[in-house]
């Protein structure tokens, strides 16, 4: 069972991005935590309409079989500072997440930038990070993908949870969602995909049993004093 932690910077970016993906891990039966930086209070609309998007982030959770954390940073102010890449931190630590998602880092919203940068300062020591893309991506090279034929319409339900936001953006009409994941899906020569540009991507060939420790032969051992010794002649 996988432990994945889904990082985005407002409600709906997750969504957007690998909502179909995670619905595919939720069937799959692995632990699926978003974790939403901000409330999006910078959105139009008033405070009433800010516990509006609130709801509709956990409605979309929901829907995806997902646990929901929220990051408790202001909407369009976020950065890559200690402080921000330990609420990324706890949230691994938390989930004990050994899977994560999240923004791709060139991307001309500066939340989506902080958010990414603070990511992979925080999960330097996970095997699987990948990034998805956004609306604002600038640059984005995808090389994995996911086959999300059979979770599309999954997707396009959380997205509509998210009732203020696809009235307000074309990018989250469902047109739009299916023309990117056919466009991608051709991509990989599959029907409908979501893509990722990896940071690191560890692959299981097969499931295996864990295995006992084997030491490495003394022969290919690398040690500080044989290191020294090589150095000495």
């Amino acid at each position: 069972m996988r432990r994945v932690l889904a990082v985005g910077a407002h409600p709906d970016d997750i969504e957007l991005g690998c909502g179909a993906t995670l619905l595919a891990h939720s069937a799959a039966g692995d632990a699926v935590t978003m974790l939403v930086m901000t409330g999006g209070e910078n959105g139009p609309g008033d405070d009433e309409a800010v516990v509006g998007r609130r709801l509709e982030q956990e409605q979309a959770a929901r829907t995806l079989g997902a646990r929901l954390l929220w990051g408790g940073q202001r909407d369009c102010t976020v950065v890559p500072d200690a402080a921000t890449v330990a609420v990324v931190e706890r949230a691994i630590a938390e989930t004990d997440a050994d899977v994560v998602y999240v923004h791709a880092p060139d991307d001309s919203h500066q939340d989506h930038r902080g958010v990414a940068a603070a990511t992979l300062s925080a999960a330097r020591r996970l095997s699987r990070v990948l990034h998805y893309q956004s609306p604002s991506t600038l640059t984005f090279a995808p090389t994995t993908f996911v086959d999300v034929t059979a979770y599309l319409s999954g997707k396009l339900a959380a997205l509509g949870a998210h009732a203020s936001q696809v009235e307000m953006s074309a990018m989250v009409e469902p047109d739009a969602v299916v023309a990117s994941a056919r466009h991608w899906g051709a991509q990989a020569r599959i029907g409908y995909a979501e893509a990722f540009a990896p940071t690191r991507m560890v692959i299981d060939l097969l499931p295996t049993a864990p295995r006992e420790p084997v030491e490495v032969p003394d022969a290919y051992r690398l040690t500080l004093s044989a290191s020294l010794a090589a150095h000495a002649h």
